[in-house]
This record gives structure tokens, sequence and C-alpha cells, in this order.
């Protein structure tokens, strides 16, 4: 299942809209469903091999990059934070609203380990950094978080008709 989902997320990343500062990718979109099907163990693990798999060199990160150049680039900060990301959007709660809820503040650390390396490796001041690389992916990536979440439940019953899951 990890491999899948590592698989999915990969995949999410290489649909792509370039921009100036970072892409619009659909990697937000998969991690977040990664976890919500997967569960935060299956998730977190699914994404750090992810990752761990694009820093050894293989191109999976956005625009077919990969290596610890990428990982420690300006957008790299984005990639560890989907590892938290995952495990928030995990966590298998009954309500859902209080699920998207907890999903959203794993969506807003992502964004901060996201802005903060930016504005490390750019030399660039943390607002400035902010307005670059969150704020004109907020909407999309809050929806994301959303239909994630909520595409989510029907998976979950077909992987335990299924699988026993």
């Amino acid at each position: 299942m990890c491999a899948l989902f590592a698989a999915l997320i990969a995949i999410s990343a290489q649909v792509t809209i370039p921009l100036p500062a970072m892409p619009i990718t659909l990697q937000t979109f998969g991690v977040a469903l990664c976890a919500a099907v997967g569960g935060a163990l299956t998730g977190t693990v699914s994404t750090g091999v992810y990752v761990l798999l694009g820093a050894v060199g293989l191109p999976i990160y956005s625009g077919m990059k990969g290596g610890f150049a990428a990982l420690l680039g300006p957008t790299g900060g984005f990639l560890f934070g989907f590892i938290i990301m995952a495990f928030l959007c995990g966590l298998q709660m009954k309500n859902l609203p209080l699920r998207i809820a907890v999903s959203l503040g794993g969506l807003a650390a992502c964004y901060i380990c996201g802005a903060v390396q930016y504005a490390l490796v750019t030399q660039t001041d943390i607002i400035q950094s902010f307005l670059l690389v969150v704020v004109p992916f907020m909407v999309k990536d809050i929806l994301s978080v959303c239909a994630a979440q909520y595409m989510a439940i029907p998976i979950r019953k077909a992987l335990a008709n299924t699988l026993h899951y």
C-alpha cells in the first residue's frame, strides 16, 4: 500500500502548471488523499518514501526533478512539510469537520516549512516568501485537502470490502 501511495504522489507531482516562483501541482491533493485513505502511519510512511526516493535521485519531484539539490533547494521545504501534513491528514477521526480542520492544520505546517526554507535559500524576507509561495496556492490547496477527505470515505469503504483493510 505504501508503494502504491508513494507512486500516486509521484504521479500527482507531474501534473504541473509552471509559475515563476514554483509550479502548481496536484501533490497536495495526492498527499492528502493517500493519508486520508491509508491513515496516519501509512500516509506518513508513503510520503516519506516518496521524499527519500526523490532525494536519492529518482526524478519524481515536480518537473521531473530529483536529488538532494531539489530537496535542499528553494521549494524543498514543502517536501519536508508534506510528511507532517500526511500525518495530520491521516488521523482517522469520526467527525469529518474535525478531520478536515486537522488536515488544514497539516497544510499550514507544510506552508510554514516551505515558506521558511524558501526564505532561507533565496534570502527573501519571510513575509515576501509567504506572498510568493503560499498565498497564490491557498485556495487550490484548501479545496484539495477538503476534496481528499471527502473522496477518502468511499475509497476506504471499498478497500475494507475488498481487501479487509
